[in-house]
């Protein structure tokens, strides 16, 4: 199934919502997960869990690190998708 980048940018939105509290308004595609969302690492790999099941992909471990805005983390799913 093809996710829109717009799509992609909700739902990972409404992930982070749920497993931070911060407000869905507030993700933006030039934020960095760990400077200006302040996501730990245990934090991100349950979003990442939680993404590849909402959106039906599979992120390995090696590739996480690499997703570090969430703009890396959309452009990812959305070609995976």
């Amino acid at each position: 199934m093809a996710n829109s980048e717009q799509e992609v940018l909700q739902g990972l939105a409404e992930l982070i919502h749920e497993e931070t509290g911060l407000p869905q308004d507030q993700v933006e595609l030039d934020k960095s997960f760990t400077d200006d969302l302040d996501i730990d690492s245990l934090s991100m790999m349950t979003i990442v869990v939680n993404a590849e099941e909402r959106f039906g992909v599979k992120i390995p471990d090696d590739s996480v690190k690499d997703l570090r805005t969430v703009r890396d983390a959309v452009d990812y799913i959305v070609k995976q998708g």
